[in-house]
């Protein structure tokens, strides 16, 4: 039960971490598909619901990462 709340919630904010870090939403994604496959690698992902859930909580992070990007941009912030 814990690792599905986990993955629920951290792919997500650690994909707009990673966006906010590097001001690119398509490379804090891609750092996020590395780190699961490396955990799924490492058998640390028993299941391929785990898997799924993963993902939605990524995209949901990605659709996060880049409003706050717009609105990074809109507000005259260089980058």
């Amino acid at each position: 039960m814990d690792q599905i709340i986990s993955a629920l919630i951290f792919p997500c904010l650690l994909v707009i971490l990673f966006a906010r870090i590097t001001y690119n939403r398509y490379v804090a994604l891609l750092l996020m598909v590395i780190l699961i496959a490396a955990s799924a690698k490492l058998g640390y992902t028993s299941s391929y619901w785990l898997i799924i859930v993963d993902a939605f909580s990524m995209t949901i992070g990605f659709i996060l990462a880049t409003y706050m990007l717009r609105r990074l941009k809109k507000s005259g912030i260089e980058f």
